[in-house]
């Protein structure tokens, strides 16, 4: 198991995880269509977005988490 220091790690891993890889999908389809080897062109398209994905959600979440909690009454 991993450690609870690494919360915001691993959140981040699969919120970038996640969003990089239907983002991706959908951004990927909509500029190409259904065409031959789409698997293989979105995974390309997909590990790049995700090597961008992963820092910045690392970057972005504290910003936003206080935006929720001055937004979100306790």
């Amino acid at each position: 198991m991993i450690p609870k220091k690494y919360t915001q790690l691993v959140f981040a891993f699969f919120m970038a995880l996640f969003m990089s890889c239907l983002m991706s999908m959908v951004v990927t389809l909509l500029n190409i269509g259904f065409v031959d080897g789409l698997f293989f062109i979105w995974l390309a398209v997909w590990a790049k977005a995700f090597m961008a994905a992963y820092p910045v959600t690392l970057l972005i979440t504290p910003p936003v988490r206080l935006m929720v909690r001055l937004l979100v009454e306790e």
